[in-house]
């Protein structure tokens, strides 16, 4: 008869014995995860675009003789420097020379023979007077007499033309700026407005240009209407260098682009040492607008899932709850949250492996400060202006 109470305290026993291992596996479930969180951050924040960015030239001209004929000097080279007005080719000009020797001589043809007639025009007017000819013969005489002052006037725009036409044999330079290496030789044949002889093109300043949504101009155009606003336009170059000085608005088009539905807008920079090389690419950088009351999330709380933005919030009860938020534009350590989150909320920055909806956490709440996010990238630009003075 004992041996009922033993089997009863055997079966007890493991029944108990299953039961906390029951309750051990749901103890290690609930144990709360250490995480770290920090609180959305709601400010006037500082937006910096950035733009692949072009280097054009300011004004770039293709020089042309205004004359045809052969190169036969050429006083420059292909990537020299020139001033306005500087003599860059010079064209053949025996034919020119022949052609003002031959308008001089008909010229001087032409007023011979306007004097002849001029005598013969006042001995008609005497012999009309003692009507020893008809009045028609003296009209005959006056009309023969206009027509070869017409004919002088002729011949003097033909002398002029021929003088310009020699004077053309050498070519300027159109205005101040740099050679390209596409210069012509010596010997080449040019037709007058037709030939290219050398490109010129201004390197200081240069123009940056790149291209903006409709979105983003809107908001330059109206950061640039306020008088507050002082934009700071850098470049980085492509072997990450920072450019020794800062740049201004020069240009907008006037029309988006029908494809990319972009605005296309140039920045002008000084370019005293010619680094700047029109055709080179460069970050353009734009500093000074802010977005008031803006609120943001670090890029280090942000999961991807599906093709959407998840964060986990550490709730006031310490258990987690995923959101979905839209983001806007990312400012440094930060991006904007255009909705899904409330400006109290703390979101999770650290210990997000395996988190869920609805765990326990054991929260340490940290600061911006405390994880290293700014506002600003990592590299700084290179302030210019305080170079510039020295």
């Amino acid at each position: 008869m004992k041996i009922f109470p033993a089997i009863i305290l055997a079966a007890a026993l493991l029944f108990s014995g299953c039961g906390g291992e029951e309750e051990q596996e749901m103890s290690l479930e609930d144990f709360p995860t250490r995480v770290k969180a920090i609180k959305v951050l709601t400010t006037d924040a500082p937006l910096t675009l950035s733009y692949s960015g072009q280097v054009v030239d300011r004004d770039e001209m293709k020089v042309q003789s205004k004359v045809s004929g052969s190169v036969v000097e050429k006083y420059v080279r292909g990537g020299q420097e020139v001033v306005e007005g500087q003599i860059l080719f010079k064209i053949d000009d025996r034919q020119y020379q022949s052609a003002v020797l031959q308008a001089e001589a008909n010229l001087a043809q032409s007023k011979t023979n306007l004097s002849k007639e001029r005598v013969d025009l006042q001995r008609y007017e005497e012999l009309w007077q003692s009507n020893a000819i008809s009045e028609q013969t003296l009209a005959n005489q006056r009309a023969i007499v206009e027509s070869q002052e017409e004919e002088i006037a002729a011949q003097e725009a033909l002398l002029q033309k021929a003088k310009d036409d020699l004077a053309d044999t050498i070519v300027y330079a159109p205005m101040s700026g740099r050679l390209g290496i596409d210069d012509v030789p010596v010997g080449t044949l040019s037709t007058a407005g037709n030939t290219p002889l050398a490109t010129i093109g201004i390197v200081d300043p240069v123009f940056v240009q790149f291209a903006v949504s409709e979105q983003e101009y809107l908001r330059l155009a109206r950061h640039e209407e306020n008088p507050n606003a002082h934009f700071k336009i850098s470049l980085t170059l492509a072997d990450g260098s920072s450019y020794p000085y800062y740049g201004e608005f020069a240009e907008y088009d006037r029309t988006l682009g029908n494809e990319t539905g972009t605005l296309t807008i140039r920045t002008i920079f000084k370019n005293p040492d010619a680094l700047l090389v029109p055709g080179m690419y460069a970050r353009v950088e734009i500093d000074g607008l802010r977005i008031p009351n803006a609120m943001l999330v670090p890029e280090r709380a942000l999961q991807q899932l599906l093709g959407e933005t998840l964060v986990i919030v550490a709730q006031s009860d310490n258990t987690s709850a995923v959101r979905k938020i839209t983001l806007g534009e990312k400012i440094g350590s930060y991006y904007i949250v255009k909705s899904g989150l409330k400006a109290d909320d703390w979101v999770i920055v650290e210990g997000l492996t395996n988190l869920r909806d609805g765990m326990p956490l054991e929260v340490t709440q940290v600061t911006a400060k405390d994880m290293g996010f700014s506002f600003t990238p990592s590299e700084k630009i290179f302030d210019a202006e305080k170079n510039a003075t020295n």
